[in-house]
């Protein structure tokens, strides 16, 4: 079953496509759409009014506040070792690991195919650039893109995001 009985639904989530995404133990703000090919996992919180597009993954552990936009296919991790094993050869369970949060903070924005590593907390109306890969926090309105992901604007400095070629990291 796609969106497991478990998962917590606010008033009037969109789920564009019920038989294509994959939704368990995860809790969904009202108000939010989530595009195909999404997977939520356990123990994910995704606030109000928010827009999460097709082939994105959020990993138990990721808090998404209210208001955020999440582009297509970005990713979350939640993990900053991850192993398939233990030392002794045997395969992992939930109990050899331990979950790294990560949370994004109201009216951020995250560009297409940008990667989250665990830990990291997006700041309040920051916006992450497409292709991006944040591996530390990033301020409050912050704009920041590149591998790793570096600041190269403040989006209380605009009124319409148009980047120049002196504007890339």
């Amino acid at each position: 079953m796609p969106i497991a009985a478990d998962v917590v639904l606010g008033p009037n989530v969109r789920i564009f496509q019920p038989d294509l995404v994959n939704l368990y133990g995860c809790s969904i703000g009202a108000e939010t759409k989530i595009g195909a090919f999404v997977e939520i996992q356990k123990n994910a919180i995704i606030g109000a009014r928010c827009k999460i597009s097709s082939h994105s993954f959020v990993c138990e552990g990721v808090i998404i506040e209210d208001e955020v936009f999440v582009g297509h296919g970005v990713m979350f991790t939640n993990d900053l070792y991850p192993r398939a094993v233990n030392p002794d050869g045997t395969i992992q369970t939930d109990a050899d690991w331990q979950i790294v949060k990560t949370t994004v903070k109201k009216r951020a924005g995250i560009g297409s195919n940008a990667t989250i590593i665990a830990g990291v907390t997006i700041g309040e109306g920051s916006l992450i650039g497409a292709g991006s890969v944040v591996t530390r926090d990033v301020a409050d309105y912050a704009i920041v893109a590149g591998a790793p992901a570096r600041v190269i604007g403040d989006m209380r400095e605009r009124t319409t995001l148009k980047m120049t070629s002196r504007d890339q990291p």
